[in-house]
Order: structure tokens, then C-alpha cells, then sequence
């Protein structure tokens, strides 16, 4: 018997249509339903930048010379913001924080580098840093780039001494102290802009 003469295997052998259950109802998907569909992925969006905005990246722009040569002003930088979750804050950590109450301008939020850290003793000698009695080599200095006169002094707990790489045009510790790390928002890591200078901090 051929395939032909069985109707059971001649039904199962056919190729079924497969029938959108729109047009079974003689109408097609709902604009509404399209509209909804798309404001859902726009709030999901939205939620999401929210979240990483939130709690795990941020981005900031540099409003001065004050981190000079390093970063100029302009420049955008990517700020992690569960580093000091995952590990303390390191020497030469890129920091932004907020802006301590006796910084004396109207700036919000600041980006310095961390010179000192908790319980350690700082000073300058000869126009140098010297932390614990060890001068501190700082490559990310311009030559003959000058800190300025400042008298030992000893970072408190949980704080950390933080400078600007223009040491002649940066308000930092040397005006308003050791800062709190409860301040600190988190580590400049990238600098995204400009396209040129794209890279790791």
C-alpha cells in the first residue's frame, strides 16, 4: 500500500498552515498593544540606567585644571562606584567625593588622587610630599611641579589625604583636610572623552 492509500499517513504527510490567530479573528495586532510594548522597553531601559547610575558606574565631567596634566578640563571620566565595596582606597586612587562641608566654593562633587591614607603622617619637604618620614615619588607630577609649605600632620581613621596633580591651582586637603571615605563616591577608572585620549587612569 502506498502512502497515497493510507488517509491516516496522507493527512499526518501534508504540510499544515499555520494560522496567525489574528487573522482567524479576521483582525490584526492592536497599535495599542504595540504602544504599550514599546513604553515597557523604554521604562526597562530607563530602570536599567537608573540601576548602573545608581550603583555601579557614573559618569563626571572635569570643570578645571585642578587635576592637570593628568585631566583637563572638559574631559569625562567613567567613576566606579563598588570599588571601596570590593577593597580599600589605594595611594594614587582617582577619586571623586562629595565636596566636604568647609571646601569653601559651591562645587558639588570633586576629583582629586589619594596621597595619604588613614593613620599615616603627612608633609612637605623641599616642595616634595613625604609620607611617614619617606618622600613620595609622584610620576604623575609635571616637572618641577612645587607642593607648597605644609606641617606634618596625621591623617584620622577612616580618612584620606587627597591632592591635585596642579598643586598651584587645586583646592585639596592642604585647605580642607583629610576628608571622610564615607564621602567618597567612587574610583575614576576610564576617561571616555575626548575620542583621542580614550583610555585606563
Amino acid at each position: 500500500m502506498s502512502i497515497e492509500d493510507d488517509p491516516v499517513l496522507s493527512e499526518a504527510a501534508r504540510p499544515v498552515a499555520v494560522t496567525d490567530p489574528a487573522e482567524v479573528q479576521g483582525k490584526r495586532p492592536s497599535g495599542l498593544r504595540n504602544v504599550v510594548e514599546w513604553v515597557m522597553i523604554a521604562a526597562g531601559a530607563l530602570l536599567v540606567a537608573f540601576v548602573i547610575k545608581t550603583f555601579l558606574l557614573q559618569a563626571f565631567y572635569i570643570p578645571s585644571l585642578s587635576m592637570a596634566p593628568t585631566l583637563k578640563i572638559n574631559d569625562r571620566v567613567l567613576v566606579n562606584k563598588l570599588s571601596y565595596d570590593l577593597h580599600d582606597v589605594n595611594r594614587g586612587d582617582l577619586i571623586v567625593f562629595v565636596s566636604p562641608p568647609n571646601e569653601g566654593s559651591d562645587t558639588k562633587d570633586l576629583i582629586k588622587r589619594v596621597v595619604g591614607l588613614p593613620g599615616e603622617t603627612v608633609e612637605s619637604r623641599d616642595g616634595r610630599m613625604v609620607i611617614n618620614g619617606q618622600v613620595l615619588d609622584e610620576p604623575y607630577l609635571d616637572d618641577g611641579v612645587q607642593t607648597g609649605a605644609l606641617e606634618k600632620t596625621t591623617i584620622p581613621p577612616n580618612h584620606v589625604w587627597v591632592m591635585g596633580d596642579n598643586r598651584s591651582n587645586s583646592r585639596d586637603s592642604r585647605f580642607f583636610g583629610a576628608i571622610p571615605e564615607s564621602l567618597i563616591i567612587g574610583r575614576a577608572f576610564v576617561r571616555v572623552w575626548p575620542v583621542t585620549a580614550v583610555g585606563l587612569l
